[in-house]
């Protein structure tokens, strides 16, 4: 299996032009450096198990993982198909393995009609319907936080949860938090949590909203009600953790013990849902519950609570208000309803 996705994968088999000058030839470095660094984190680690997907499935059906042929990425669309992945997620497999084929050498073009009709043909069978998280309400994150005991994974999901909704943050975002700066602070990619005398404020890092990688900064004020504060929330677990460095959010064994590592992305939609299980909260097949309805969620709520579209895009940190205006839509299909004004 060859090197899975790097900042240098897609420039390891690059031939230096002949006739290059010194001065060329810096230019050219300097251009390498740059298309280096055009993956964020996130998507290198994203690109990773897309390739490593791709890669058994090759090895359970036959086809070479290099070079990918139309023939073989169309049977890959099939078998992600069968298992059940979302369209989004099998296009992010196929650009992943497009890249990955670039960087060794085997360019592969993604519109060869095999490959796009077999992406259309599962699109139709899935219908029209969008799969859209659940925006989770006001109501059910106070159920959800309830939900949770006062044991160290249920000081852990209460902070984890609530901090989510209240900072409408991606599910990168949450679990790229640190306790503290750590002693690279000048490192723009990373993020961490400061306590401040009216709450907390989280420095967030390399993430979807700041390609440019300059980090950006949100505060998140004490809440009305101590069983829903956010701030009160992530300052018991960090007590109960006895956390002063590292990663905010981290596994709990079974025994109770808190582990040194990161929670994985995956993690985190388990104990969400687990937690909705508790709370009697449930999704549908169109809109599941999912992380990223934590982030709908607040965004659904400032709505309803008269918050204009520049107040709520500058704490989401969208960059456009269509992309925004999606839940605004949502939940404006009842609230907004001419049915509501008429008498009834």
């Amino acid at each position: 299996m060859p090197a899975l996705p790097s900042r240098e994968a897609p420039l390891r088999r690059l031939d230096l032009p002949a006739g290059l000058t010194p001065e060329g030839e810096r230019m050219l470095a300097a251009a390498l450096a740059l298309a280096g660094g055009a993956k964020a984190a996130n998507t290198l680690r994203a690109y990773a198990a897309d390739c490593r997907d791709w890669w058994d499935f090759g090895s359970r059906s036959g086809f070479p993982g290099l070079p990918a042929t139309a023939p073989a990425l169309a049977a890959f669309v099939a078998d992600l198909g069968h298992r059940g992945a979302r369209i989004s997620t099998i296009r992010r497999r196929l650009q992943a393995v497009a890249w990955l084929s670039r960087g060794h050498g085997h360019p592969v073009d993604l519109r060869d009609p095999l490959i796009a009709d077999a992406v259309a043909g599962l699109a139709r069978q899935a219908g029209s319907a969008r799969r859209q998280a659940a925006a989770l309400t006001l109501p059910e994150i106070r159920a959800l936080a309830a939900a949770c005991g006062h044991d160290l994974a249920g000081q852990r999901d209460r902070a984890m949860l609530l901090l989510g909704f209240a900072g409408a943050l991606r599910r990168s975002e949450l679990l790229a938090l640190d306790v503290d700066r750590g002693i690279d602070a000048e490192d723009l990619t990373r993020s961490w949590v400061e306590p401040t005398a009216d709450g907390l404020t989280l420095r967030l890092g390399t993430s979807k909203g700041d390609p440019a990688r300059e980090g950006v900064r949100i505060g998140i004020p004490r809440g009305r009600h101590a069983e829903t504060c956010p701030v009160r929330a992530v300052e018991a677990w960090v007590a109960a953790a006895g956390l002063t460095h590292g990663p905010l959010f981290r596994p709990v064994s079974r025994w109770g013990v808190v582990e040194p590592g990161r929670l994985q992305p995956e993690s985190l939609r388990r104990i969400l849902r687990h937690r909705a299980g508790q709370a009697g909260i449930q999704g549908t097949p169109l809109e599941p519950i999912s992380p990223h309805g934590l982030r709908a969620g607040f965004i659904t709520e400032a709505y309803k609570q008269g918050l204009g579209d520049e107040e709520i895009m500058a704490h989401s940190r969208h960059k456009h208000l269509g992309t925004m205006r999606r839940y605004v839509r949502r939940a404006k299909l009842v609230t907004g309803s001419p049915a509501g004004k008429i008498g009834l």
